[in-house]
């Protein structure tokens, strides 16, 4: 081989080797950006963990006792949302801030927390995913004394149905006319403020909520009642979904009015008496599904509770739960309080 013939297959070569190695860096270059779409994909599938429903228990001096509750939507992608109940007031508020960044949820809500301070204050919420729960924390921007610590489990379907093979069993009576057995103050420890005068419960003004010692599942409960003067008051099924009991002869039907599932469904009519009247409550409620009938009209058909409410002190939802009565809204008396547990028939 002459010398050019050399210098020709030196050139060659040389040409093939830059060849070679431009290929490898663009298939380096595509591996890595397979990698980056990849990496991309994981971290919006994680996110999407966040996605359902989660019935949240509060470790902690959570105010009042109560469990929260919280839904996601969205997440993973441009159009994530959420809805939340919890501290304070317990209204089912959509979330106006609501981001998910490095793995972790966080939200904020700007409401009025601190009665003795003026203003709003900023409440901040974060959770990060662990074996499938929700753990997080809550504080009041700039107040470390308010930080607590939060679980969300998410919420089971609740299968049962209103499907007319339901038959009731026989008929516990959770107030006997003569006193307040089978009842505790919640929180637990506190002075109740109710008591037992001529076969009638009734309070005391701001007195603490009463929670029943036994615990139900699906039921038909037959309720009599009186409530004051623009009174509020309320009856948690299962210790989970409040019954609103309120003084609103003559209003509109609402979410909050009398008969609604507080915040979540509205009576179809407002069937509700005159303040100082009994009044007469019968629901049933199987799984999610409940029906509420108001002094003779019914006010909710087979509606579909969505999730926990402001009185919620037990959020377990797949567990038999209590009843529990609201005392520290205004005057409120009840002369009967009976249940009827349903079962299926074999």
């Amino acid at each position: 081989m002459g010398n050019r013939d050399v210098a020709k297959f030196r050139h060659s070569s040389d040409s093939h080797a830059v060849r070679t190695d431009f290929a490898k860096l663009g298939a380096m270059r595509v591996v890595l950006a397979a990698l980056i779409v990849m990496a991309s994909g994981w971290a919006m599938g994680d996110d999407s963990q966040f996605n359902g429903r989660w019935d949240i228990s509060v470790n902690g001096d959570s105010p009042r006792g109560r469990a929260w509750w919280l839904e996601v939507t969205g997440a993973g992608t441009e159009t994530l949302k959420g809805k939340f109940v919890g501290t304070p007031g317990g209204q089912l508020d959509d979330i106006p801030k609501l981001s998910i960044q490095d793995g972790e949820l966080r939200f904020v809500f700007d409401k009025k927390y601190l009665r003795d301070q003026k203003g709003l204050q900023k409440g901040l919420y974060w959770a990060r995913l662990e074996d499938g729960k929700l753990k997080g924390t809550f504080e009041i921007e700039g107040d470390p004394s308010t930080y607590l610590e939060w679980i969300g489990t998410r919420a089971p379907a609740l299968p049962d149905k209103d499907d007319g093979t339901w038959k009731r069993g026989d008929p516990v009576t959770l107030f006997d006319g003569k006193d307040l057995t089978g009842w505790q103050p919640f929180p637990p420890g506190k002075p109740s403020g109710w008591g037992v005068k001529d076969g009638i419960l009734g309070n005391n003004p701001n007195a603490h909520d009463l929670v029943s010692d036994k615990k139900f599942f699906n039921f038909d409960l037959h309720v009599e009642y009186s409530i004051g003067a623009r009174a509020n008051s309320g009856i948690g099924l299962r210790g989970r979904y409040e019954l609103q009991l309120f003084d609103d002869y003559g209003d509109p039907p609402t979410r909050h009015g009398n008969g609604a599932i507080f915040g979540r469904i509205a009576p179809k009519v407002n069937a509700s008496g005159p303040a100082g009247e009994w009044q007469i409550l019968d629901v049933r409620l199987i799984g999610r599904q409940v029906s509420v009938t108001l002094n003779g009209l019914k006010v909710i058909d087979k509606a579909t509770i969505d999730g926990l409410t402001a009185m919620a002190i037990d959020p377990n939802e797949g567990d038999p739960g209590p009843f529990n009565l609201q005392g520290d809204l205004g005057n409120v008396e009840f002369r009967k309080i009976v249940v009827y547990p349903l079962v299926k028939p074999h």
